[in-house]
């Protein structure tokens, strides 16, 4: 296994996390089972180059695509990775390298080549099937939450969703920070109910306005959701939804999304 897939600060904040490995039967061993890091590898493998799992090699990696899989499928369902990723924004919090004051959120399509969960005709698209990442950031372009829905779905409706979605932060004494002061938003989500809504927790409207000519100069905040987006689909497997799971394509999602949290750690040092 080269050890550049399974850099050691990552490994070291995911094994905690990770289901307790059964034991081998005494009189009836079997296989011996992949080391989880090897599986991991795999892993980041599939999520870096979009390779089809079968296609995963086993030469380079040191298992097959098909536990790699097995083993995503596996930590998916025990929760490893939304733990994974809530448990670094308070990392970057706590060396200042979190701004929660203002954020910004939006949605961008990906083609889906199988049918499964959270799949819809995409009106970006022609009606193809799609699905749609919705992300918010904070004022760096730090990832705090991501959802999965059909390309169908409005941005809109899935604001207060994603806002919820996001984790209680701590890192700083006092209170655990779960929410922005301000939002940054294009004008997609200028509805009067859901101004309405995020005024009542306490969160200031920073949505450009439908019917009025651009240059409201918000861009000069929200364009981190963009570029937050580009790291993003920089991960070849996220481009197109492969997977006809959703849980699982999720799971990638915040993995991506955590490995982009260390990649700001990282470069703080």
């Amino acid at each position: 296994m080269r050890a550049d897939l399974v850099p050691d600060n990552l490994w070291e904040r995911v094994a905690p996390l990770l289901p307790r490995t059964p034991e081998r039967s005494y009189r009836y061993p079997g296989r011996l089972r992949v080391p989880d890091r090897v599986a991991l590898a795999g892993v980041l493998y599939v999520l870096r180059t979009g390779v089809a799992w079968r296609d995963v090699p086993t030469e380079t990696v040191g298992c097959s695509g098909v536990t790699a899989w097995r083993r995503l499928r596996d930590w998916t369902e025990a929760g490893v990775w939304p733990r994974l990723h809530a448990a670094l924004p308070a990392e970057l919090r706590s060396t200042d390298l979190l701004d929660l004051d203002d954020c910004a959120v939006d949605g961008s399509h990906v083609r889906a080549l199988k049918r499964g969960d959270h799949v819809g005709p995409s009106p970006v698209d022609r009606a193809r099937a799609g699905s749609k990442h919705h992300l918010i950031v904070d004022r760096h372009g730090t990832p705090l939450a991501v959802t999965l829905t059909g390309g169908n779905r409005h941005d809109v409706t899935q604001l207060m969703p994603l806002l919820d979605s996001v984790p209680p932060i701590q890192g700083l004494r006092g209170r655990p920070r779960r929410k922005p002061r301000r939002l940054y938003a294009d004008r997609g989500y200028d509805f009067d109910k859901y101004h309405r809504l995020l005024w009542k927790r306490g969160i200031k409207p920073m949505i450009a306005r439908r019917g009025v000519a651009h240059g409201s100069g918000l861009g000069k905040v929200r364009w981190v959701v963009e570029r937050a987006f580009a790291w993003l689909h920089q991960f070849k497997r996220l481009r197109i939804r492969y997977e006809r799971r959703a849980d699982l394509h999720q799971g990638l999602l915040e993995l991506a999304c955590s490995l982009i949290c260390l990649r700001r750690l990282r470069a703080s040092f």
